[in-house]
């Protein structure tokens, strides 16, 4: 997990923040397919927003499931806020 400068961090926030979150974590928690489906979307965009439902956070709160797929997916933690947080992992040239 690489850390990111400010402005880059502030680029992500500010193009996500408008925007509704592309993945949900469910009762699942954070599975092989979720983590398919987010590297995918990172492949494709460089960034994904992902909300936890309620039904995930028995598992932990919603920063240690962040952290958890961020490292599984070698992407960067932009944000928590919430129940939502956003990810950002550059393209592979």
């Amino acid at each position: 997990m690489s850390r990111l400068s400010a402005g880059t961090k502030r680029r992500v926030k500010r193009s996500l923040a408008a925007e509704n979150p592309t993945i949900w974590v469910g009762k699942g928690g954070v599975s092989q397919d979720f983590l398919k489906e987010v590297g995918k979307q990172l492949d494709k965009r460089e960034m994904v927003k992902v909300r936890i439902l309620k039904s995930a956070l028995e598992e932990g709160e919603a920063k240690s499931i962040a952290m958890s797929a961020a490292e599984q997916l070698g992407a960067s933690l932009v944000e928590v806020r919430g129940h939502t947080f956003m990810l950002f992992r550059r393209r592979k040239k």
